[in-house]
């Protein structure tokens, strides 16, 4: 994602990610995810993976960790109806 913005988050299930989260109504994109991943470059494309420490450029460590932290609090919002939002910065803003 290229510019800035607040973005809907929405729950998802897959095969391949379980349990997982969908960022939604980006202008020119469709399914971009939050799921783990340590090593952005052959794991992501184009989507989002919390870590729990930076280890270099787009890589991280206990990505699953940090998953499972953001998962449980945004799972647990909405099962209390709450509409949650994500803000994407650029590295201007």
């Amino acid at each position: 994602m290229h510019s800035s913005g607040k973005v809907q988050l929405a729950k998802r299930f897959s095969e391949k990610f379980g349990r997982h989260l969908q960022l939604l109504d980006v202008p020119g994109r469709q399914w971009i995810l939050i799921h783990p991943a340590n090593d952005a470059l052959p794991e992501l494309e184009s989507c989002i993976a919390p870590v729990t420490k930076l280890t270099g450029i787009g890589k991280g460590s206990q990505s699953r960790m940090a998953f499972l932290r953001v998962t449980n609090l945004v799972y647990t919002a909405f099962a209390r109806n709450e509409t949650i939002f994500i803000t994407i910065k650029n590295k201007t803003s």
